[in-house]
């Protein structure tokens, strides 16, 4: 019994000895070697090559700490940005929709800009005297019969920018046509805008959207500056990573220029800068592009062919406004592109009404139907099987045919707004059908 007890007390005193070296050698252990530490134990297998870029890092005395401070910051920022863009559906770049960047306000212009736009006088007289005429006067009275969720907002406005690409990335949009004015030039209510493209470009970057130019019939437009025009955005913005290109069926790949009212300038003068025959042509030069021209009235089909464009559009989103417009006639236009290798791109809108700039101009107001009159144009412009789709407008709100986010607004000014429906529900339209046409055109390429 004695023994028995010798040998257990030998055991215990063993024990305690293992106990006490294993809990030394434990506190002598680092965190990072830790197997217990819960900081490291989702990354078991170390990462070597992580490993030298710290090593690297640590090496470098002379980084200062408020460089790595930014640097992680940096991290920060974009694990945050890339997590909001999972939210979002994939861009649809077959989806483009003009965009308006000339609206100010005192922060950033020092004034009101287009949010003031005049009530524009009838072209009779006698007509003209029986409605309101003058300025509007924001920020309560705007130049809109809505009236947006972010305010009557800068184009300038950082936040407002970030604000419009995440509303873009909702609706699922890939492509923004940026109505653009040479330097210095600019329409009759507003500023020049050219200087924010460079802003639009870096925000549309980080939001995986695409720019494409909407040239407006600037003053003395003909086809000497155009090709100067064209060559300036090219030089300038073209190597942006947002410029927005296409590949075309001879494998080029190209910018595409929207080409607004390009009626307005002769066929023959169009030709001298997009026919291959001409010496001044622009065509096989560094400057080549896919020219969109606006198909307006039917005789404007065999302008369209002379002058030597590459594709029409539509613009206007009230059904029977023109030939163009008229969802009935897309069957047989995009016929006539198929026959004339032209791109075919039917522009659809939620609706029309512009009588807050236009008080007299009732009989061209469309009514949204809380969202149908959009679904029955989306749904008319995919069974016209386009190339593309252009929505008019992300924010035209002189027009009212904006799918930017709206609110109920109360004042002296009667707005409409989207009720019953949310202030998204446009851009949740958009999102269904940029899917729908993604499907649809899968099926057309089989």
């Amino acid at each position: 019994m004695a023994r028995l007890r010798r040998k257990s007390c030998i055991t215990l005193i063993a024990l305690v000895l293992l106990v006490l070296i294993v809990a030394v050698l434990l506190k002598s252990l680092t965190p990072e070697d830790s197997p217990f530490s819960s900081r490291f134990s989702g990354n078991l297998s170390p990462d070597r090559k992580n490993d030298n870029q710290i090593q690297g890092d640590n090496k470098a005395d002379s980084k200062p700490e408020q460089t790595q401070m930014h640097n992680a910051a940096q991290s920060e920022k974009d694990a945050e940005l890339e997590a909001t863009l999972r939210k979002f559906p994939p861009p649809n770049y077959y989806v483009h929709t003009f965009y308006y960047p000339w609206y100010g306000n005192p922060r950033f212009n020092g004034k009101y800009v287009h949010w003031d736009h005049p009530q524009m006088p009838h072209w009779d007289f006698k007509v003209a005297q029986s409605y309101p005429q003058g300025r509007h006067v924001p920020p309560d009275d705007i130049g809109s019969n809505f009236y947006p969720a972010l305010g009557p907002y800068s184009s300038k406005d950082p936040s407002v920018v970030e604000a419009h690409m995440q509303q873009l990335r909702t609706a699922a949009i890939g492509v923004i046509a940026v109505s653009w004015y040479p330097p210095h030039l600019k329409d009759e209510n507003g500023e020049p805008i050219d200087n924010i493209v460079p802003l639009l470009l870096e925000v549309a970057h980080k939001y995986h959207i695409k720019v494409a130019f909407h040239i407006e019939p600037y003053k003395g437009r003909d086809e000497i500056n155009m090709f100067t025009n064209v060559k300036y955005m090219i030089d300038k913005y073209g190597e942006h990573p947002a410029f927005f290109k296409y590949q075309t069926n001879t494998g080029k790949i190209l910018p595409l220029f929207y080409v607004y009212d390009s009626y307005l300038m002769n066929s023959e003068q169009w030709a001298k800068l997009l026919k291959h025959t001409d010496s001044n042509s622009i065509r096989h030069t560094p400057y080549d592009a896919i020219f969109i021209a606006l198909l307006v009235e039917e005789k404007h089909k065999r302008d369209i062919l002379t002058a030597g464009f590459d594709g029409v559009y539509t613009y206007f989103a009230t059904n029977g406004f023109s030939f163009g417009s008229t969802q009935r006639n897309w069957e047989s236009v995009r016929a006539f592109c198929e026959d004339n290798n032209l791109l075919f791109i039917p522009s659809v809108g939620p609706g029309y009404i512009d009588t807050s700039v236009r008080p007299w101009n009732f009989q061209n107001t469309r009514n949204r139907i809380n969202g149908k009159y959009y679904e029955t144009s989306l749904s008319a412009a995919i069974q016209a099987r386009p190339d593309f789709i252009s929505i008019t407008s992300f924010n035209e709100w002189h027009e009212g045919t904006q799918i930017e986010m709206a609110i109920p607004k109360t004042s002296q000014t009667a707005y409409l707004d989207y009720l019953p429906n949310k202030p998204a529900i446009y851009l949740e339209i958009t999102r269904k059908w940029a899917a729908i046409f993604g499907g649809e055109r899968r099926k057309w390429q089989k």
